[in-house]
């Protein structure tokens, strides 16, 4: 994997055969939980922000302790974590979470499912959103998934368009009201 340049700022995508990434992915270990469940209450109460119908609960930051603790050993889950580079060496400054599901119904009868994706601000549109998703994807199909599919707020238009752009589209949709 690539870093970032000499000048320690993130390089530009683009260039070259390879595209450089301000990243080093891998797989989350146990003793990233500590970083891991910061990062997934921003996600979720930037979520908030979106829909009032995501409020994050009191007791989220041990729910997603149990969450991430749970994918951490779950055969059927994928959590990456995203360590950045130069001065950021080491340290997670994001991650992508994703699970394969059973389609009973269709074909392909296995998807992959991208449930959570979260980068600090600093490291986005550097291409590293583009590069978790490649390596999220590569990831679900080598487990045997025949499609992957993003699941996020319908009304964030920053995932949906991030998703568009890379050929996604709606293939089901959630209504829903308070009660």
């Amino acid at each position: 994997m690539t870093g970032a340049n000499e000048s320690g700022t993130p390089p530009s995508p683009g260039g070259g055969d390879s595209p450089a990434v301000p990243i080093h992915l891998r797989p989350a270990r146990p003793a990233d939980l500590p970083v891991l469940v910061p990062l997934l209450l921003r996600l979720k109460r930037l979520n908030e922000e979106f829909d009032p119908l995501l409020r994050v609960r009191d007791d989220a930051e041990s729910q997603a302790r149990e969450v991430l603790k749970a994918s951490l050993n779950d055969p059927k889950a994928i959590l990456l974590a995203a360590e950045g580079v130069g001065p950021d060496r080491d340290k997670v400054v994001g991650f992508v979470h994703a699970i394969l599901r059973e389609r009973p119904f269709y074909t392909p009868e296995m998807e992959g499912v991208i449930v959570d994706i979260y980068l600090l601000p600093l490291y986005r549109r550097h291409g590293v959103g583009e590069y978790l998703l490649k390596e999220i994807s590569s990831q679900l199909k080598a487990k045997g998934a025949g499609v992957v599919i993003a699941e996020f707020p319908a009304q964030n238009e920053i995932a949906s368009r991030f998703y568009a752009k890379r050929g996604f589209r709606a293939i089901t949709e959630r209504h829903a009201r308070s009660l």
